[in-house]
């Protein structure tokens, strides 16, 4: 799962434009939204969930009350994505 947290940090600065930061930079288990962690907002989590949805084809609902914690840092995200695609786990 190591790999898919990298690749998912990795998707994270791509898709957010944060050049200034590298993969080692996140802290897999820091929240991703809010002042601790990596200090994402609600625009930023939009594109990253239309990110995650293209890339790993998930299926995102904002109805789904349990997103935000799927999206709370990226071990969560990983384990999400896992859990709806195993194929995922190399």
């Amino acid at each position: 799962m190591d790999s898919l947290k990298n690749d998912i940090k990795q998707l994270i600065i791509d898709t957010l434009n944060l050049e200034e930061i590298s993969v080692d930079d996140i802290d897999s288990e820091a929240p991703l939204f809010g002042d601790d962690g990596l200090g994402l907002d609600s625009i930023d989590a939009l594109e990253l969930g239309l990110s995650v949805k293209k890339r790993y084809g998930v299926v995102l609902s904002a109805e789904n009350e349990t997103l935000r914690q799927h999206f709370y840092s990226v071990a969560t995200l990983a384990a999400f994505i896992v859990s709806l695609n195993p194929a995922h786990n190399a």
